[in-house]
């Protein structure tokens, strides 16, 4: 089991099929792609930042059409960001993903963390869906649907 540093998981093993599960669910709509990244601490003082950063280091660039989205959060330090790609930012707008912040942040609280996250799964699957819908014949899961843990 994924352990933050602090030597306890974050989610129950429930907890993180669900959110895997939640994945799944929204890229069987879509051609594009969605990650999550979870880490106790942010590294930067804006959590932007260390998406992009994360971003790039798990090459979620290399997605054919450009349409992978990374979902960050800083659980610690009680930070969230969206980052993403070229081909979806360019489809939706910058605004778009601000106001799913916004309705991400209504949703979380200290009982409702999973929910938070499985619910902004679907909202940015909804987003994927609109822009780049999936195809049976040529779409692919391009990026693994686990939740990745840093420190």
């Amino acid at each position: 089991m994924w352990r933050f540093s602090h030597k306890k998981p974050f989610f129950s093993e429930e907890e993180n099929e669900k959110i895997v599960q939640s994945i799944q669910d929204a890229e069987k709509q879509t051609s594009g792609e969605i990650r999550i990244f979870v880490e106790g601490r942010c590294k930067y003082v804006d959590a932007l930042d260390r998406a992009v950063e994360i971003f790039t280091n798990l090459k979620m660039e290399k997605t054919e059409l450009r349409n992978a989205v990374l979902f960050y959060i800083a659980v610690k330090d009680k930070q969230l960001a969206i980052f993403a790609d070229q081909g979806i930012h360019e489809a939706t707008g910058a605004e778009h993903w601000k106001n799913v912040v916004k309705d991400i942040l209504s949703v979380f609280s200290k009982d409702s963390v999973v929910t938070g996250i499985t619910t902004s799964i679907h909202k940015i699957g909804e987003a994927l869906k609109e822009h780049f819908p999936y195809d049976k014949d040529v779409d692919k899961n391009e990026l693994p649907d686990e939740i990745i843990f840093g420190n």
